[in-house]
């Protein structure tokens, strides 16, 4: 069974704008994306509208095709209630992975933490 690990940290809180940084290491894969994907799911419908995400994947390994359902999910999420979606930091396995699929289009990935959360903010 692969390790996985999420961790949730505010960037920002503007009022009722928030910028939340997810951390993720490890190996999102069939035996855990679910469990993890469950927390992300929380903290979306927890802060409701006006919410940024950036992922901070810097650790994370590997990914498979239905975490990238989850991300292509949580951007919908975040979009629809007119909040911003990042990735930063991701090894160059994981962007091969994400442009390969298309989400790069959708969702910018950048090389570093603050540059993701100006595009965010």
């Amino acid at each position: 069974m692969a390790e996985a690990t999420i961790t949730f940290e505010d960037v920002q809180v503007d009022g009722d704008k928030q910028v939340k940084l997810i951390k993720v290491a490890g190996q999102l894969d069939e035996s855990n994306v679910d469990d993890e994907a469950k927390k992300i799911y929380k903290l979306i419908e927890d802060v409701g509208g006006n919410l940024s995400l950036i992922f901070d994947f810097s650790e994370l390994e590997y990914m498979n095709s239905k975490s990238i359902g989850y991300l292509t999910d949580w951007y919908s999420k975040v979009s629809a209630s007119g909040g911003k979606v990042a990735i930063a930091q991701a090894k160059s396995n994981i962007v091969d992975i994400l442009q390969v699929v298309g989400l790069t289009q959708l969702i910018n990935t950048f090389p570093s933490i603050e540059e993701a959360k100006v595009a965010v903010v």
